[in-house]
């Protein structure tokens, strides 16, 4: 993951959430698998294969447990990214335990190879963060624990895996961000963005091989340019048009290469987007966004806890954390959609006033990709991108 923010506004918030929150990704279909059993425990049982708080004790217990530990190893969380880094400081100042936050600008492939290459490491990630294709594939090779936090049951079903291997945690739309001060005028759509003068201007979240932002952007492209959920070959296509144009930036953006111009126009993650307006607003970027009407497309990220994590009872605390009203709201106040978001509408526990600012969608994305569609798509991906902008 990579970072990026911008310009908010006030509107159908409900029909943008509503949209997000109907389905997602999709479950996982996988099956639980064992934990290890070496680790610290709470009230006589072991974290490690605790599948829930009940399973030590309750709350209380697995935030003792979690308390002895004393630390948690999260990867790739960026502080801008949908409000992780108040989402870290709070969870630290609530039980105090330390966080360790590796790679913050890394990518989903990053948190998988962590995972399997530091198997029984002290170092390894306790819990991961994924895009929907790695979360998919990650449960699949078996490496997350199941776990289901308090509120898994208000979890729709088509936004967890069935055994609680992995589930939704925010979503938002891919939109296209520009600095207004040194573009001009900011393109609106996919199609824009093949304008002449976007010279060398118009930069993704990473490469679509290794990240999910980046990955959802060619998405995003291609039902834009008359692909769909089955065929994602069209907006491959499309990133090779525009390089071809010399419209592609190939500088992958971080909120330093937004402040520095080097990135002006950006396609990326509504949410991230979104803070960008206040974050940059006093430096003189005029980051400007909108989500495009040729290219509506929307997903979820995911959370997992790894089966070999070496903090199991803070990796579980942590996602009961980010599952509870104050957790969700976080990432609301993030600009990203949380998956609890129609249920604390039910329960009056919403932050209305966050959820009022999510940026306007107009033509909302209600049909989320299965597995399938997105496992054949990352491989498409993974086959074509690098010849399609080569040169």
């Amino acid at each position: 993951m990579t970072v990026h923010r911008a310009r908010t506004a006030a509107i159908a918030a409900v029909l943008t959430a509503a949209a997000l929150s109907l389905t997602a990704c999709g479950s996982a279909g996988s099956s639980s698998t064992k934990a290890g059993s070496n680790d610290v425990s709470g009230g006589g049982k072991s974290a490690k294969t605790a599948t829930s708080a009940a399973d030590l004790g309750g709350m209380d217990a697995l935030v003792a447990a979690a308390k002895k530990e004393g630390k948690l190893h999260v990867i790739t969380l960026p502080r801008d990214w949908a409000n992780y880094g108040k989402l870290m400081d709070d969870f630290k100042a609530k039980y105090g335990i330390e966080i360790e936050d590796e790679n913050p600008d890394g990518s989903s492939q990053d948190e998988i190879n962590a995972v399997t290459s530091r198997k029984g490491q002290d170092r390894a990630p306790d819990v991961v963060d994924l895009g929907a294709a790695f979360a998919t594939s990650g449960a699949k090779q078996g490496l997350f624990a199941p776990y289901k936090v308090a509120d898994f049951d208000k979890i729709p079903a088509t936004m967890k895996d069935a055994d609680g291997l992995r589930y939704n945690d925010y979503g938002g739309y891919i939109s296209i961000a520009c600095d207004a001060k040194k573009v001009g005028t900011c393109p609106k759509t996919f199609a824009d963005l093949l304008k002449p003068e976007y010279k060398g201007m118009v930069a993704l979240n990473g490469n679509p091989t290794k990240a999910n932002a980046a990955y959802s952007a060619v998405m995003a492209a291609a039902l834009a340019n008359g692909g769909s959920l089955d065929n994602i070959q069209p907006g491959i296509d499309f990133f090779g048009k525009l390089k071809q144009a010399g419209n592609f930036n190939p500088v992958e953006v971080t909120p330093a290469t937004i402040e520095k111009g080097e990135t002006p126009i950006t396609i990326d993650w509504s949410y991230l987007n979104a803070g960008y307006a206040v974050k940059f607003k006093d430096k003189g970027i005029d980051w400007q966004v909108s989500i495009p009407s040729d290219g509506s497309y929307a997903n979820f990220y995911n959370q997992a806890i790894n089966k070999d994590a070496p903090h199991p009872a803070a990796a579980r605390l942590w996602e009961e954390y980010l599952y509870s009203a104050e957790g969700q709201n976080g990432f609301l106040g993030g600009y990203a959609t949380p998956a609890l978001f129609d249920a604390m509408k039910a329960a009056g526990t919403l932050d209305a006033a966050a959820a009022a600012k999510l940026p306007p969608v107009e033509k909302p994305f209600t049909t989320f990709p299965t597995d399938d569609q997105t496992t054949a798509a990352k491989k498409v991906v993974t086959e074509n991108w690098a010849k399609a902008i080569a040169g």
